[in-house]
């Protein structure tokens, strides 16, 4: 038996993505399974529901509970999704996220040609898991963003910190966090001071060891420094 379609509910079941955004979201920072939670959000808003909890935004993807609750933490840190606070005078107040620093981010025609602290910040969990081969765990993620917050460390000399342990051959957030500490403490703020820093300490490596072999040039570990 035939079922009638009804052209009516598949017109109402559509919705609006920008074209945009699937173009640009990588430009932006984003990863794919983020770019499907900020659709997720989308679509509960356009039935009602502006601040879905991470077990409903789970239940139409291939992310877990914890996973959602992870990223929603994470593009509010980064910039792309804020939570608002509606009916102030009443009780109890209610809560729903917002798309609109995205698309404030999305539509800013200089985004291409220059980058923002934001976008910066959001190159920054990329970066290390480029670097790592996998993707970061919670915890992982928490130590970004408390490098970020509570340390107020800058975007490119983490990224700095990232490189000395690669080229340290320690790549793994405990000497990532000494790294930056021991900069903190001797008050190293720039990738340039942390440049020379690096270049005074792996020199002065260099001049105790007695190895007779030629030594190995290590200057083109420094090139990422460049343009920062």
């Amino acid at each position: 038996m035939n079922k009638k379609i009804h052209y009516q509910d598949i017109i109402q079941d559509q919705m609006t993505v920008s074209k945009k955004l699937l173009t640009s979201y990588y430009k932006l920072g984003l990863h794919e399974t983020e770019l499907i939670l900020l659709l997720q959000l989308s679509r509960f808003a356009d039935e009602g529901n502006h601040f879905p909890t991470p077990f409903e935004l789970s239940q139409s993807a291939s992310f877990s509970e914890e996973e959602a609750a992870n990223m929603l933490r994470k593009l509010v840190q980064k910039g792309f999704l804020s939570i608002e606070k509606n009916n102030a005078d009443l009780t109890p107040i209610s809560e729903s996220y917002s798309l609109e620093p995205l698309l404030e981010k999305l539509y800013d025609e200089d985004i291409a040609v220059n980058k923002t602290e934001d976008e910066n910040i959001g190159n920054i969990f990329i970066l290390f898991e480029q670097e790592f081969g996998r993707p970061l765990s919670p915890f992982e993620i928490e130590t970004i963003n408390s490098w970020l917050d509570a340390d107020s460390i800058k975007p490119s000399l983490i990224k700095a910190g990232l490189r000395e342990s690669v080229l340290m051959g320690k790549l793994n957030f405990k000497y990532i966090d000494r790294i930056l500490r021991e900069w903190k403490k001797k008050g190293i703020h720039t990738v340039q001071d942390a440049r020379k820093a690096s270049q005074q300490f792996h020199q002065s490596r260099s001049d105790q060891n007695t190895d007779t072999r030629p030594k190995r040039d290590t200057s083109f570990y420094y090139n990422w420094l460049e343009g920062e």
